[in-house]
């Protein structure tokens, strides 16, 4: 048993089950510092697993990284993928209009002002609202300096509709949003995709980008390359989602099977996508359709 990986997924099962550390430590019987100990990877048996997994609602197997791994919440999502991309060597992703690595601090921050306020106005309490998006940008925030550190090379391809669907209705867009809080989201798409323009006309090494003229008919994915092993993410989570959202289940799997079936699917994909200074003109011309 690779028990540092058990550990990582022991605390992406704890963040999506939504009970906090002491809790779990005191149903399981033991102190809070061990719970904390086998997340980082001390060696654990497996009656505690199975214990674990009863505690977590959850199959044994899952904690084992055997099989399928399911999240139905984006907190879940994004520590599991903090995880994945701590140690990969290239992430093909396919879907949204956005590579989210590479993507303003900006950004973030007002997908969370703007959560805050929509989640408040809905008559959620404030304090418990912004733990939740803390909690949420503090893993995002990890992701983005684990990725400006170690750089993995990056395949992104990216659907015209969904971009033009981003530039007419902005971050948040998909929100009942205040006039001025929506113009505010337009602004931002447009400077967001103004930035990957320019990466495209750039054609930085390690980091490529391509448009795709239709959907995915398959979904949104993404493939992260370790040097061992291989990961298929279907993501149902933008990150202007609320923390509190159910009604999605990210899956996560490293069987080899599908990995090579979405392997393929990408290399078609990337073969027709329109790439650097083409791609760039194009993502200008959607700018522009958009302002005028």
């Amino acid at each position: 048993m690779r028990f540092s990986e058990i550990g990582q997924q022991l605390r992406a099962y704890r963040l999506e089950s939504g009970l906090r550390a002491e809790e779990i430590a005191a149903r399981l019987g033991v102190s809070r510092a061990a719970l904390y100990r086998y997340e980082k990877g001390d060696v654990i048996k497996l009656d505690t697993i199975q214990r674990l997994a009863e505690l977590l609602k959850i199959s044994p197997l899952s904690l084992l990284g055997i099989g399928i791994e399911y999240y139905t919440r984006p907190v879940g999502y994004v520590e599991r993928a903090r995880q994945l991309e701590e140690t990969a060597e290239q992430i093909l992703e396919i879907g949204g209009p956005l590579s989210y690595l590479t993507t303003s601090s900006m950004f973030d921050r007002v997908i969370a002002e703007t959560l805050e306020e929509v989640g408040t106005a809905s008559g959620q309490d404030r304090a418990v609202v912004r733990a939740m998006l803390e909690q949420v940008a503090g893993i995002q925030a990890s992701r983005k300096h684990a990725y400006q550190q170690r750089r993995p090379g990056i395949i992104a391809m990216i659907p015209i509709a969904a971009v033009r669907n981003f530039l007419r209705l902005g971050v948040c867009g998909h929100l009942p949003l205040s006039e001025t809080r929506r113009t505010h989201g337009r602004d931002l798409a447009i400077t967001e995709i103004e930035a990957m323009a320019d990466i495209m006309q750039a054609e930085p090494i390690g980091l490529q980008m391509g448009l795709l003229a239709h959907d995915v008919p398959s979904g949104a994915f993404r493939l992260i390359r370790a040097r061992d092993r291989a990961h298929l993410v279907l993501n149902p989570f933008p990150p202007d989602m609320a923390p509190s959202a159910e009604c999605n289940v990210a899956m996560i799997t490293g069987s080899d099977e599908a990995v090579h079936s979405h392997q393929r699917a990408a290399e078609a994909c990337w073969r027709d996508a329109l790439k650097g200074a083409s791609g760039a003109a194009r993502l200008r011309a959607l700018i522009a359709e958009t302002r005028s």
